[in-house]
């Protein structure tokens, strides 16, 4: 028996192949690989999940909650073939036989049918050493949210060990592009945190870009080129139903949602040069912001609404500046480098990631918005996009890889990374979303 836990070090690469998992084929086109982890994450058990029933795969269901928390980066999740047992149950829990194996923590669950289409899930948490259940959660749900419900368990599992709050039961919205006989085509796509069980907004034969998230996660703004120039739209999730916000004369770009949902930020040359100007939902009532012969553009909201960052050429070079929500107190943030642009602050307010230029290479960067101290997060060369996950610990990117396009995620703090493959198109322009509802 193999009594050695799994090691994420540095430059250790485990691949998660989640073609299984409670999926169908159609959607079994991504591949999750960890590049880089901490050196000593949680150890921690999750016995496959038992189940009673129609055929609903049970161990699945552990698997998605396997992968989620070993992506986090902080967790080492213990192999299946190490375990003495197979509990489903605190009570039938030896705790022995985990504590040889090293585990900190062990997850039991099972799935029993409960009608036609629904499905009684329960799970516990356990504290190896003391034999004390840590929490458990009794779920009754339709067998289209089993995934859902696996997330959330993740997100419940990751706060009680971590102290912080998961977002894995969260959505990613991203453009793909396929090459076709007829010329590209672009999806506007919406997908599980983990990239899985994707669903198309938009297909077009014209560009899409810059998605953004409404605060409640029920709409997305982005832009479309689809009469053959830019405009902005915003389109409700629930029924697709849309609406034309911008499609002003000349650019119309870059849009931004207010932290309370009432307001839009965007770009526009619709009176001649690149200027930000911010909407009002509710009235589209129009206010412009900038008032400078460069070029300011990719406005991004602070958490307290109370201003916005963005990105300006006012200093010869692209560099990120900072100001008030009526326009004024203008400041410049990033000096380090000749090129900072795409801006997003953390939704504590204390870090901010933006596109860094270094040695002819594109990389993601942060600033801590209180001592000033500048970090390059990643090492690859053509990064696009960075987007805060809610809890501010990840942030969501678009790279290249071998030629195409696909996305990647690291840790705030750069000690985890990981890629998103995707089996079809390049896929760029990510967008992470706000917390959901539990459903």
């Amino acid at each position: 028996m193999n009594m050695k836990l799994m090691s994420m070090k540095k430059i250790a690469a485990l691949v998660l192949i989640l073609s299984a998992l409670m999926t169908a084929p159609a959607q079994a086109v991504l591949t999750i690989e960890i590049t880089k982890g901490v050196d000593a994450g949680i150890p921690i058990a999750i016995v496959p999940f038992s189940w009673s029933g129609a055929a609903v795969a049970g161990d699945s269901m552990s698997n998605i909650i396997e992968a989620d928390l070993t992506r986090s980066g902080r967790f080492e999740s213990i192999p299946s073939t190490d375990f003495l047992q197979q509990p489903h149950t605190a009570k039938q829990v030896r705790f022995k036989d985990w504590r040889l194996i090293k585990a900190d923590n062990l997850v039991v669950g099972s799935i029993e049918q409960s009608g036609a289409n629904t499905y009684q899930v329960k799970f516990q948490l356990l504290d190896v050493f003391t034999g004390r259940t840590l929490t458990g959660y009794q779920y009754n749900v339709q067998s289209n949210k089993l995934r859902t419900v696996a997330h959330q368990i993740s997100d419940i599992i990751y706060e009680k060990l971590t102290g912080e709050k998961g977002a894995f039961n969260t959505k990613v919205a991203y453009v793909t592009v396929e090459r076709t006989k007829k010329g590209k085509r672009y999806l506007l796509q919406v997908a599980d945190s983990d990239g899985f069980a994707p669903q198309t907004i938009l297909d077009s034969h014209q560009p899409l870009m810059s998605p953004a998230w409404s605060p409640d996660a029920k709409k997305l703004a982005y832009v479309s080129f689809e009469k053959k120039r830019s405009m902005i739209y915003l389109q409700r999730l629930s029924d697709g139903k849309r609406e034309n916000i911008a499609s002003f004369k000349g650019i119309n770009s870059a849009p931004a949602f207010s932290p309370d949902g009432t307001k839009l930020a965007f770009v526009s040359s619709k009176e001649g040069n690149t200027e930000i100007y911010v909407i009002d939902l509710r009235t589209r009532a129009i206010k412009r912001l900038t008032n400078h012969h460069g070029i300011d553009t990719e406005p991004s909201w602070l958490p307290d609404g109370r201003g916005l960052v963005f990105t300006s050429s006012r200093s010869g070079q692209p560099q990120v500046y900072q100001m008030n929500v009526d326009g004024t107190g203008v400041k410049r943030l990033t000096y380090t480098g000749n090129y900072n642009a795409r801006p997003s602050v953390s939704p504590d307010g204390k870090l901010m990631v933006m596109i860094s230029r270094g040695n002819g290479r594109f990389h993601v960067a942060v600033l801590n918005l209180r001592n000033k101290e500048f970090t390059k997060l990643t090492d690859t060369r053509l990064d696009e996009s960075p987007s805060f996950a809610p809890n501010g610990r990840m942030v969501l990117y678009a790279t290249e890889q071998n030629n195409k396009g696909v996305l990647a995620a690291v840790s705030a703090d750069g000690r985890v990374r990981q890629s998103l493959k995707f089996l079809q198109g390049d896929v760029r322009e990510p967008a992470w979303s706000p917390y959901l509802r539990r459903q």
